[in-house]
């Protein structure tokens, strides 16, 4: 038998249900409305579909071990609480878009299954950040009160940062409007906007005092600092490019194209991990 190191009653077990939907459907709303994601259900192949799934398992499971709402819970609870996440995220996935006609039993079920599992994960992830972090008690466990070591800690950072982006990043990258500013925008145009990134990424780290800043982000020395902006823009860069092949942005184009893309959704990717950092852990 499992030995649980929480135990949880009915009552505030449903609370953090209520709390999961809240924070599923606020960060995935653009998703469940974006007509170029239920294209990218039926068209992805199934097997890139599996990997988006073990992805999004793999991120809830480095989010809720360092960043969840119980941070001393034991793998074994951290990986059951990931597949009850996923769960959630596949029936309000279901739920909305039977709601709204997407999904019928006219409709063949490879393809009802595929825009389900698509709009499913990214709410996965939001049911995850909303459970812990859409309130809760202030008697409610959330983790050790001492500071991890620095490793785990560096670890945790970029686990949330990855988290961030993707959140920004997977509601941009199924457009078409991604591409075509790759394809339009001149190089020295691209170049401005990757420094604008990293000047975006210090300015909330490290300059406009954001809640969290202090706790949560080595400030000790230039070169932590220095460290903390490259990792964060490189899990931001790591992101968009995974977004956007998964949903076939970059089927088709050229090397160049392909890194104009990345830098393009790299901004607002950068903008959700650093963001993310602060933002999306709890004290």
């Amino acid at each position: 038998m499992i030995d649980f190191s929480h135990q949880r009653s009915v009552w505030e077990s449903l609370q953090e249900y209520g709390r999961g939907i809240a924070g599923g459907l606020m960060f995935s709303v653009p998703l469940l409305f974006t007509m170029e994601v239920w294209w990218a259900g039926f068209l992805i192949h199934p097997w890139r579909m599996l990997l988006y799934v073990l992805v999004t398992y793999g991120l809830l499971l480095l989010y809720n071990r360092f960043a969840g709402l119980r941070r001393d819970a034991s793998w074994w609870e951290v990986a059951i609480d990931s597949v009850e996440e996923i769960g959630i995220g596949l029936v309000l996935s279901a739920l909305i878009l039977w709601l709204t006609g997407r999904i019928s039993g006219e409709s063949q079920w490879l393809e009802n299954l595929g825009k389900i599992v698509m709009e499913g994960m990214t709410i996965a992830i939001g049911v995850s950040v909303g459970t812990a972090h859409l309130g809760g008690s202030e008697g409610e466990d959330s983790g050790k009160s001492e500071a991890p070591e620095s490793g785990s800690k560096y670890l945790a950072q970029v686990a949330v940062a990855f988290c961030g982006a993707v959140l920004f990043a997977a509601t941009m990258a199924p457009t078409e409007e991604v591409v075509m500013l790759a394809i339009e925008i001149p190089p020295l145009r691209l170049l401005t906007i990757a420094l604008m990134t990293l000047l975006l990424v210090w300015l909330i780290l490290h300059f406009s005092d954001f809640r969290g800043a202090k706790k949560h982000v080595d400030a000790e020395s230039l070169a932590l600092r220095t460290r903390g902006i490259v990792t964060t823009y490189a899990v931001a860069l790591f992101a968009s490019a995974g977004s956007l092949w998964f949903f076939g942005q970059f089927d088709g184009e050229t090397m160049g194209v392909c890194l104009s893309s990345v830098v393009i959704l790299g901004f607002p990717a950068a903008l959700g991990a650093s963001a993310g950092r602060l933002l999306l852990q709890v004290s």
